[in-house]
């Protein structure tokens, strides 16, 4: 077992993200026809920290892609960069399929912890989200709960800190979820990367467990004609794509595979 990592954010001098759509920064589109995300706005904020603008960021992400996946394609690529600092989110896919067991994921995600903790500076886990009021997933919450405990104690293992997505009550609020209810909104992503910069010992500068303004009260039909065309646009397609074999990420490269300024993202 690996010792306890000890750091502060000063000694970020560079980052590398890993992970599917969630990391990618699906539902937070940007200027250039790439998407933003909680990973990309952490980067800025680990930059405004760094004199010179020597900070360096790479996000290797790409959408609908399992942890094998991501352990083949984004962990051999982060070792070969040896960032100061390594956000590992992975096994979300693999756990919301049918069949799969979130121990066995954990034991993989584990080996891909450890492989990761001997090349890189420091290595931030994710757990998944509390989905006690998402449409189909809300079924998967007790084991998307086990899964996270196990991402704990391998955190507790190899020194990680944790970004503990379950505990951000903030983005169980409709308006943190893009309209397919399955990627953040550029909100949600927001509160996210506050929550990770947190994490990691920064000051912030808005808090993301601030309560969301009153909302309107929406009657029954108006909530149900949004269920139909959320059903319409975004389930059956995602149905019909696990039905094909198909993924989102397929033929879709990582949008910053080298570490650099962070300028390069704007």
């Amino acid at each position: 077992m690996a010792e306890p990592t000890s750091f502060t954010s000063d000694a970020i001098r560079s980052f590398a993200a890993l992970g599917d759509s969630f990391t990618e920064g699906v539902g937070d589109p940007g200027r250039d026809g790439h998407f933003v995300g909680w990973a990309d706005r952490l980067a800025v904020l680990l930059d405004d920290r760094v004199p010179e603008h020597s900070f360096r960021y790479a996000n290797l992400a790409v959408r609908g892609k399992l942890l094998d996946q991501i352990v083949a394609d984004q962990v051999p690529r982060a070792r070969e960069l040896a960032p100061d600092l390594v956000t590992f989110c992975a096994g979300g896919n693999d756990i919301i399929r049918p069949g799969t067991d979130p121990d066995d994921v954990a034991e993989r995600f584990e080996r891909a912890v450890a492989d990761l903790s001997s090349a890189v500076g420091t290595v931030m886990v994710t757990t998944g989200f509390d989905t006690r009021d998402v449409p189909v997933l809300k079924r998967l919450r007790g084991k998307i709960a086990t899964y996270n405990g196990h991402v704990r104690a391998v955190a507790d293992r190899y020194g990680c800190p944790v970004l503990d997505l379950w505990s951000l009550k903030t983005v169980q609020d409709r308006r943190a979820w893009d309209g397919d209810r399955l990627h953040l909104s550029p909100e949600g992503h927001t509160r996210v990367a506050l929550r990770a910069a947190q994490v990691l010992g920064l000051e912030v500068p808005a808090d993301p467990d601030q309560p969301w303004p009153p909302e309107p009260p929406r009657g029954t039909l108006d909530l149900r004609r949004d269920d139909i065309h959320w059903a319409r646009e975004y389930l059956v397609p995602w149905i019909g794509r696990r039905l094909r074999g198909e993924s989102s990420g397929d033929h879709i490269e990582a949008k910053r595979p080298d570490l650099l300024p962070i300028q390069d993202t704007e």
